[in-house]
Protein backbone atom coordinates (compact mmCIF):
# COMPACT_ATOMS: atom_id res chain seq x y z
CA UNK A 1 0.00 0.00 0.00
CA UNK A 2 1.32 3.15 -1.27
CA UNK A 3 1.10 5.94 1.53
CA UNK A 4 0.92 9.52 0.24
CA UNK A 5 2.26 13.05 1.19
CA UNK A 6 0.12 16.26 0.39
CA UNK A 7 0.70 19.85 -0.09
CA UNK A 8 -1.81 22.59 -0.48
CA UNK A 9 -0.87 25.71 -1.79
CA UNK A 10 -3.10 28.67 -2.64
CA UNK A 11 -4.51 28.88 -5.93
CA UNK A 12 -3.15 32.06 -8.51
CA UNK A 13 -5.36 34.93 -8.24
CA UNK A 14 -3.99 36.98 -11.32
CA UNK A 15 -2.67 36.10 -14.14
CA UNK A 16 1.27 37.02 -15.28
CA UNK A 17 2.22 38.74 -18.30
CA UNK A 18 4.26 37.19 -20.98
CA UNK A 19 4.79 37.88 -24.55
CA UNK A 20 1.50 36.59 -27.15
CA UNK A 21 -0.72 36.50 -24.11
CA UNK A 22 -3.46 39.05 -24.43
CA UNK A 23 -6.81 38.08 -22.68
CA UNK A 24 -7.05 37.89 -18.69
CA UNK A 25 -7.89 34.05 -19.47
CA UNK A 26 -4.80 32.91 -21.41
CA UNK A 27 -2.83 35.35 -18.32
CA UNK A 28 -4.40 33.36 -16.01
CA UNK A 29 -3.96 30.04 -17.68
CA UNK A 30 -0.49 30.68 -18.08
CA UNK A 31 0.14 31.83 -14.37
CA UNK A 32 -1.39 28.41 -13.54
CA UNK A 33 0.31 26.14 -16.06
CA UNK A 34 3.78 27.84 -14.63
CA UNK A 35 2.74 26.54 -11.21
CA UNK A 36 1.52 23.21 -11.81
CA UNK A 37 5.06 22.68 -14.14
CA UNK A 38 6.74 23.58 -11.23
CA UNK A 39 5.11 21.23 -8.44
CA UNK A 40 5.60 18.81 -11.01
CA UNK A 41 8.97 19.00 -11.33
CA UNK A 42 9.31 18.58 -7.53
CA UNK A 43 7.59 15.65 -8.38
CA UNK A 44 4.09 16.39 -7.46
CA UNK A 45 0.51 15.08 -8.77
CA UNK A 46 -2.02 17.47 -9.00
CA UNK A 47 -5.30 16.28 -7.10
CA UNK A 48 -7.66 18.86 -7.35
CA UNK A 49 -8.67 22.44 -6.86
CA UNK A 50 -10.67 23.37 -3.99
CA UNK A 51 -12.42 26.60 -2.23
CA UNK A 52 -12.38 26.33 1.05
CA UNK A 53 -14.25 28.35 4.16
CA UNK A 54 -11.69 30.22 6.28
CA UNK A 55 -12.73 32.88 9.17
CA UNK A 56 -10.76 36.12 9.13
CA UNK A 57 -10.88 39.05 11.70
CA UNK A 58 -12.85 42.10 10.77
CA UNK A 59 -12.19 44.85 13.03
CA UNK A 60 -11.87 44.29 16.97
CA UNK A 61 -13.87 41.58 17.81
CA UNK A 62 -15.89 40.71 14.72
CA UNK A 63 -15.00 37.89 11.96
CA UNK A 64 -15.90 37.19 8.59
CA UNK A 65 -15.91 34.42 6.71
CA UNK A 66 -14.46 34.05 3.25
CA UNK A 67 -13.38 31.38 1.01
CA UNK A 68 -9.81 30.57 -0.17
CA UNK A 69 -8.93 28.51 -3.58
CA UNK A 70 -6.48 26.03 -3.04
CA UNK A 71 -5.03 23.78 -5.07
CA UNK A 72 -3.96 20.10 -3.79
CA UNK A 73 -1.04 17.90 -5.16
CA UNK A 74 0.24 14.49 -3.80
CA UNK A 75 3.35 12.12 -3.96
CA UNK A 76 4.29 8.83 -2.97
CA UNK A 77 5.92 9.58 0.40
CA UNK A 78 10.05 8.92 0.51
CA UNK A 79 9.95 7.06 3.73
CA UNK A 80 7.54 4.52 2.98
CA UNK A 81 7.30 4.14 -1.01
CA UNK A 82 9.20 0.07 -1.31
CA UNK A 83 7.39 -0.45 1.73
CA UNK A 84 4.73 -3.43 1.73
CA UNK A 85 1.52 -2.55 2.76
CA UNK A 86 -1.56 -4.96 4.18
CA UNK A 87 -2.88 -5.34 0.53
CA UNK A 88 0.61 -6.83 -1.01
CA UNK A 89 -0.11 -9.19 -4.00
CA UNK A 90 -0.08 -12.97 -2.53
CA UNK A 91 2.53 -14.72 -4.12
CA UNK A 92 2.00 -18.28 -4.24
CA UNK A 93 4.36 -21.11 -4.38
CA UNK A 94 4.52 -24.72 -6.12
CA UNK A 95 3.06 -26.77 -2.91
CA UNK A 96 0.23 -23.90 -2.87
CA UNK A 97 -2.63 -25.13 -5.11
CA UNK A 98 -4.45 -21.66 -6.80
CA UNK A 99 -7.08 -19.82 -4.91
CA UNK A 100 -10.37 -20.04 -6.63
CA UNK A 101 -11.87 -16.75 -7.79
CA UNK A 102 -15.05 -15.57 -4.91
CA UNK A 103 -18.21 -16.84 -6.79
CA UNK A 104 -20.62 -13.86 -7.18
CA UNK A 105 -24.51 -13.96 -7.20
CA UNK A 106 -26.96 -14.06 -4.27
CA UNK A 107 -25.71 -15.32 -0.89
CA UNK A 108 -28.89 -18.00 -1.01
CA UNK A 109 -27.97 -19.53 -4.54
CA UNK A 110 -27.22 -23.49 -4.40
CA UNK A 111 -24.05 -24.11 -4.92
CA UNK A 112 -23.54 -26.03 -8.74
CA UNK A 113 -23.63 -30.02 -8.68
CA UNK A 114 -25.83 -32.68 -8.19
CA UNK A 115 -28.98 -32.09 -6.32
CA UNK A 116 -30.64 -34.79 -3.55
CA UNK A 117 -33.66 -36.46 -5.31
CA UNK A 118 -36.71 -34.84 -3.70
CA UNK A 119 -39.73 -37.36 -3.06
CA UNK A 120 -41.57 -39.14 -0.86
CA UNK A 121 -38.76 -40.56 1.91
CA UNK A 122 -37.94 -44.40 0.82
CA UNK A 123 -39.35 -47.23 2.94
CA UNK A 124 -36.87 -49.29 4.76
CA UNK A 125 -34.89 -46.21 6.03
CA UNK A 126 -37.72 -44.83 8.43
CA UNK A 127 -39.54 -46.91 11.33
CA UNK A 128 -42.72 -47.89 10.20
Amino acid sequence: MQRYEYKVIPAPKRGEKARGLKSTEERFAHALTRLMNEMGAEGWDYVRADALPCEERVGLTGTKTTFQNVLVFRRVSAGLATEPGPLAPLRLTAEQPPIAPPRLGPAEAPLPGAAPAVGPAKSGLAAE
